[in-house]
């Protein structure tokens, strides 16, 4: 080995010529990728880019220690990282750019992210597990800032479970028994953020093998660390946790981002220290540049001064690694030279086929579309504008798929008077497009693999004759204890859960049962506890992460929206996350704790399934349903539920109930109402008072509302009652619109309504405290007997006058 007469005897290790120079030629390519981002989008042939120069050398030392099995949850400015641990090409970087939608070209996302969002593939195209001890693994990145924070402390606690478990350590395809560690990147602005901090702190609570990286330009955007961070220093900032020989927490190192050897002795240390010992690590790499300013979306010279600008392009990265490599006599500028020409080149190259590439498809169908466009027009009234679309479409400049079908929209629209025959042929083309774009731009928004909830069918729970009558909550203990007997990977955190079994009762005994690891308190920290759970789960294991009440799941809103639930998606079926997030709500009194923001939970988690079961024996059969699925789930169990009797089943930890699949409570041929969750018990309360006035009402427990009444059975409802009311606890326009969409419009259940479809919803504001404030404020049985009653009234107003 060829060594540096300058090193020491503990450099040379690490510290060879060629390794030198390989980094080197890493830096340049990533250098040259990021400079022909900016000339690509300029070019008009990119939406947006967004590039990492100026932290090219810290991510090269880093990626030395980076090994098979370990994971990254970083963000947009990674590529070197990316680069060289090679989970990502040149020519998928630029496909990312162009948004390539074949899997093949662009295996991040299939053309769904922005250029920077990085991320390998976990699972084969089935939808089954690849071997991720074999990989260098990168969780699918997330543009707000910070939010990768979450999910890393997660990806840690995965490696802490497999270490400490005996009973994982056979799940060879996901651990070595805990020695992979989370390395997790982030800029020096995004860490005055919130999400940050909570991570930052769990993570010394738990001790879990995890480098932070922070990228410190001295900016975020043209905020200066004066504005930002504490002390203008995060690791300063932080310095209490700062790990001692009394107290555990945190070793944290700083160090420049321009001294090479400096980097890499620093990150050597880091990941031995996090990978033998699991002590958590943060790297400050401070002195970094930005030599292209944030984006393509603007200049940097706007906001920095130019003795700030002189500074940067002195302490470039690249600069300086060429004079250490040229001061060391490691490498002649000569040599410098040629290497910084085949990384431009290579570049070029890569580029250069990636556009080929994208453009080759769109082109192909850009001509049959001009085609059948024009065979058209040769026997259609609107020919000259036909020819016009047709001509202007070839001459698009770059033209994307958008140009090709909104000109054969237009083009049907103009031919909507001539004789199908003479439009078939382009009407099938482009039916075909929509299959095919369906595909590319709206797949994988849930599991599309054999073991998708959808899937597993439902099983009935069985009753012995003799079936104690227990309270709702001894119902779910039993399901969590047979889930925690008979599967390994399944584990239970949350505020409360271990040592007094939660809140609720629920997890009572478990943890002197199977023990801290499986059941385990947490502090109050909602996203830091979705994240625990996202991150394990992309590691294999089958989490149930709590949040104690429904009202507080919005502090962790953002981590379930735009990391779990659109995580299928955006790697377009390359990662999943089996996460469980059990919560509780509805009744209740008082502003908090009895909410039911579940118009808020759909329009935001679609991706998540949303379990609203109305007692304990059936969230048990949901528990038992998701258990075998690969989908993440949110389930909102009943606050008012725990103490309710309910039979004990003798197959607990066996039926199954089906998701999407409502249930008929009640048989009713007078008015169908749509239900779900504590509701139930209201509406069975009304119905069968509405009997002895001579009202036959049926009754629907939806069950799941995403997802929602697979097989209709609510129109099929309707066409025998001809009148709906959809009944919850949500805001008006909430859930109760939502469940109107999917079925007077989704099922086109209008064609059977002889009254118009009616919701009945608590009040605007959260319910007010006392069993009056409840009363007043949330739908109560005389509320929904009165419901139905007016709209019995309309139909026969003389077997059914007025009341009031």
């Amino acid at each position: 080995m060829e060594t540096l007469s300058t090193l020491t005897e503990e450099k040379t290790a690490t510290l060879d010529k060629q390794r030198i120079l390989a980094d080197y030629k890493i830096v340049m390519i990533s250098r040259h990728a990021s400079l022909t981002v900016r000339k690509e989008v300029f070019m008009g042939k990119a939406k947006f880019g967004i590039y990492g120069d100026g932290k090219e050398l810290a991510q090269v030392a880093m990626a030395r220690y980076f090994a098979p099995g370990d994971f990254r949850s970083g963000y947009y400015r990674d590529q070197t990282i990316m680069f060289a641990m090679e989970g990502l090409g040149l020519q998928e970087y630029f496909a990312q750019l162009y948004a390539h939608t074949e899997i093949q070209a662009e295996p991040a996302s299939g053309g769904r992210l922005m250029n920077g969002h990085f991320a390998t593939r976990s699972l084969n195209e089935d939808g089954t597990w690849k071997n991720l001890m074999i990989t260098k693994n990168s969780t699918a990145d997330i543009s707000p800032t910070a939010a990768q924070m979450p999910k890393l402390l997660g990806l840690a606690y995965a490696s802490k479970l497999y270490k400490e478990n005996p009973k994982l350590h056979d799940m060879t395809t996901f651990s070595n028994k805990g020695r992979e560690v989370a390395w997790g990147t982030i800029g020096n602005a995004s860490t005055a953020e919130g999400m940050f901090f909570e991570t930052f702190n769990a993570g010394g609570v738990l001790q879990v093998p995890m480098v932070i990286s922070v990228w410190d330009d001295d900016y975020g955007i043209s905020v200066t660390n004066e504005l930002q961070v504490t002390k203008a220093s995060i690791s300063k900032a932080l310095s209490g946790f700062k790990r001692n020989q009394k107290e555990k927490g945190y070793e944290i190192f700083v160090v420049k981002g321009w001294d090479y050897e400096e980097l890499v002795r620093t990150y050597g240390k880091a990941a031995k220290l996090a990978r033998e010992e699991h002590i958590p690590v943060l790297v400050h790499v401070v002195e970094m540049t930005q030599p292209q300013g944030h984006s393509t979306s603007g200049s940097h010279e706007r906001y920095k001064s130019k003795e700030r600008l002189a500074w940067e392009a002195a302490f470039d990265c690249v600069v300086k690694f060429k004079e250490y490599i040229l001061a060391n006599n490691i490498a002649t500028a000569k040599e410098l030279d040629r290497i910084e020409e085949d990384a431009r080149q290579l570049v070029k190259e890569n580029k250069d086929r990636a556009w080929k590439a994208f453009t080759g498809s769109i082109k192909k169908e850009l001509n049959e579309a001009v085609h059948l466009i024009r065979e058209l027009a040769n026997h259609c009234n609107n020919q000259e504008e036909l020819l016009q679309l047709a001509d202007e479409l070839t001459q698009t400049l770059n033209p994307v798929r958008m140009d090709v079908i909104g000109t054969v929209r237009k083009s049907l629209l103009l031919a909507r008077n001539e004789p199908q025959e003479l439009k078939a042929e382009l009407q099938d083309w482009y039916k075909k497009q929509q299959q095919l774009n369906l595909e590319r731009y709206s797949s994988h928004q849930y599991s599309e693999s054999a073991e998708n909830a959808r899937s597993i069918a439902s099983e009935p729970a069985i009753y012995d004759e003799q079936a104690a009558l227990v309270d709702g909550r001894e119902i779910l203990k039993a399901c969590f204890d047979k889930m925690l007997s008979r599967d390994p990977r399944v584990f239970a955190i949350g505020e409360d859960v271990g040592l007094i079994g939660d809140v609720n009762q629920a997890f009572a005994g478990l943890q002197a049962k199977h023990g801290d690891l499986r059941v385990t308190d947490t502090g109050i920290r909602e996203v830091s506890i979705i994240g625990q759970g996202i991150g394990s789960a992309l590691r294999g294991l089958r989490p149930i992460t709590e949040i104690q009440y429904l009202d507080y799941l919005i502090y962790a809103l953002m981590t379930l929206s735009d990391d779990l639930a659109c995580l299928h998606y955006r790697t377009k079926g390359g990662q999943k996350a089996p996460l469980i997030v059990r919560t509780r709500g509805h009744r209740l009194e008082g502003v908090w704790h009895s909410g039911s923001p579940i118009g808020m939970i759909l329009n935001s988690l679609r991706g998540i399934l949303i379990c609203v079961p109305r007692n304990m024996t059936q969230a048990a059969g949901m528990y038992n349903t998701l258990l075998e699925a690969d989908e993440p789930a949110l389930m909102i169990e009943v606050l008012s539920g725990y103490r309710l009797k309910e039979k004990m089943p003798a197959n607990i930890g066996e039926f199954k109930v089906a998701l999407g699949k409502p249930e008929v409570l009640r048989e009713g041929d007078d008015v169908t109402i749509v239900t779900y969750g504590a509701m139930c018990r209201i509406v069975m309360n009304a119905s069968k008072q509405l009997e002895e006035i001579g009202i036959s009402v049926e009754v629907i427990d939806v069950q799941t509302l995403v997802p929602f009444d697979v097989d209709q059975v609510i129109s099929k409802s309707i066409r025998k009652t001809n009148r709906v009311i959809f009944a919850d606890e949500d805001v008006p326009g909430g859930a109760s619109a939502f469940m109107m969409q999917q079925v007077v419009e989704g099922q086109n259940a209008y064609y059977y309504l002889d009254s118009k479809p009616v919701t009945l919803t608590a009040k605007e504001h959260r319910p007010a405290y006392s069993s009056d404030g409840d009363y007043f404020s949330k739908p109560s049985a005389d509320d929904v007997i009165e419901k139905v009653y007016h709209l019995m009234h309309e139909a026969e107003p003389k077997r059914f006058p007025p009341i009031y």
